[in-house]
């Protein structure tokens, strides 16, 4: 797993070091919502960044569209979230707490599985695997907790209201009257804004089936229980991608999709032994999916999904088609024939991509007696990628820090930093993720030469200061995911 043994070890980085912070603090704070902070807002944009260009860039035939979060209702009825966007909920008559029934359940395994109860967790994991199969959903839930007796995590007590479905949409008035005719929905996800500009895209642009339409944005979700940090959260964002094909070439897509995601979580720095796929068991799948796996990595908190790959076959465009009344068919002009396109989706959050970087980049290690802290992480994602330090507070060592900081900022995210002796100095940018450090001194003066130390190793190298552009470019892209 990732070298985080709690959750609470990334809390308390990402708010000592800026990464994300509570939102509203001063106030208390509003639960499960949180803000990025200096460092996190730039690891966030680097990842958005770096999907993005896998996405649009390296494919032709895929192309972006920037969707309204507010949305006609309709959209919520054919999509089907007004009738069945709900979770099963229960409710701790003693704290009054509230918690989504599965999620319980799935905690309760793990902490057996922690505490070596491996066949308790295995029964009990087959028993949630099941749930829906003899009764309702809802009923099976609850019969799992009170048949193995799984208490509150908050107060401890064994007091549960009967599990209950809570629809996850937020909803609200648009205009100037607040009545039900003028309620609107926030999109509980991102995926609807692509589906209803399936046709614009078409006419407006040359692509041909089999092709892809991605986007990034915020989504909403009531989420009732929410209590993992960015993992769940009420306001969050995703990168989804949809992608349009030939019914009959559907699985073939999907399981092309399937390994480029996968290999693109590894381009990322993510290593190969905290990520796996979870096929969704055919019992399991969604009302609309012909198939579907996650791909999960293994947080402090258990296996986790952190990306969605589904088949969701004609569902969306036939329901768009039926509720709005406009043709979703595409004529294939090759073939002389009309069809309604099955669609592959990828579907990522990325405040969830976020967590995953930073629990799989930390490390906490022993340098000559003394511990570190040190982010491990992708140098193309850092939020600060080289660190530029004078040696001492001279002006000529300044002067020649302040041209080579300035040169730099044209292709890296660059901090220059004179507070502190050197080592405290590498130890925060450490914190930071930060691959790259240069110092200036005297002895550069006279050769015109830097010293490059490198996080990951805290090996240094002497390099001319004419170099250093491309030094960092050359070890930037040939850097390789420590398996540590």
């Amino acid at each position: 797993m990732s070298n985080v043994d709690s959750l609470d070890t990334i809390v308390s980085l990402a708010k000592a070091r800026g990464f994300i912070f509570q939102s509203s603090e001063i106030y208390g704070g509003l639960s499960a919502v949180y803000d990025y902070g200096p460092l996190g807002v730039e690891l966030k944009r680097n990842i958005r960044n770096a999907w993005w260009k896998e996405m649009t860039r390296r494919h032709e035939n895929i192309v972006g569209v920037d969707a309204a979060i507010f949305m006609h209702p309709k959209v919520w009825e054919a999509s089907g979230h007004v009738a069945g966007f709900n979770d099963p909920m229960i409710d701790d008559k003693q704290s009054k707490r509230r918690y989504r029934a599965d999620m319980l359940i799935e905690q309760y395994i793990f902490k057996l599985e922690k505490d070596g109860k491996t066949d308790k967790a295995q029964q009990i994991q087959q028993q949630l695997d099941t749930a829906g199969t003899r009764k309702s959903l809802t009923e099976d839930l609850y019969d799992i907790i009170i048949e193995n007796e799984i208490k509150s995590p908050d107060s401890g007590a064994f007091d549960w209201t009967q599990v209950r479905q809570f629809n996850l949409m937020f909803k609200t008035a648009f205009g100037a009257t607040a009545s039900e005719d003028d309620a609107v929905y926030l999109r509980p996800e991102t995926a609807q804004g692509i589906f209803v500009n399936y046709k614009n895209v078409l006419d407006s642009t040359r692509v041909k089936v089999p092709f892809g339409i991605a986007q990034t944005g915020k989504a909403f979700r009531n989420e009732v229980v929410a209590r993992q940090f960015v993992f769940r959260m009420r306001e969050f964002e995703q990168m989804e991608m949809q992608y349009f094909v030939e019914p009959g070439t559907d699985e073939k897509a999907y399981e092309m999709w399937l390994e480029k995601r996968l290999d693109w979580h590894k381009s990322m720095g993510i290593r190969s032994k905290n990520l796996r796929f979870s096929p969704h068991p055919p019992d399991k799948l969604a009302h609309y999916a012909r198939a579907a796996a996650d791909v999960q990595y293994q947080f402090p908190i258990g296996w986790q999904e952190v990306e969605g790959i589904h088949n969701r076959s004609d569902f969306d465009l036939t329901q768009h088609q039926e509720y709005s009344g406009k043709k979703m068919e595409y004529f294939d002009q090759a073939q002389n024939k009309r069809y309604i396109p099955y669609v592959i989706e990828t579907s990522i959050g990325l405040d969830r991509c976020t967590l995953m970087v930073l629990s799989d980049a930390y490390r906490k290690e022993e340098v000559d007696g003394d511990s570190r802290v040190v982010l491990k992480m992708h140098p193309k994602l850092a939020p600060i990628q080289v660190g530029v330090f004078p040696l001492v507070k001279k002006p000529e060592l300044q002067e020649l820090a302040t041209r080579i900081s300035s040169n730099l900022k044209e292709d890296y995210s660059v901090q220059f930093d004179e507070a502190g002796s050197i080592g405290k100095r590498y130890r925060r940018l450490d914190e930071a993720g930060t691959p790259f450090c240069v110092t200036i001194d005297f002895d550069g003066l006279e050769d015109d030469t830097v010293t490059v130390r490198h996080r990951d190793t805290m090996d240094q190298e002497r390099i001319s200061v004419g170099q250093l552009g491309r030094y960092i470019h050359d070890h930037m892209n040939s850097w390789q995911t420590p398996e540590d």
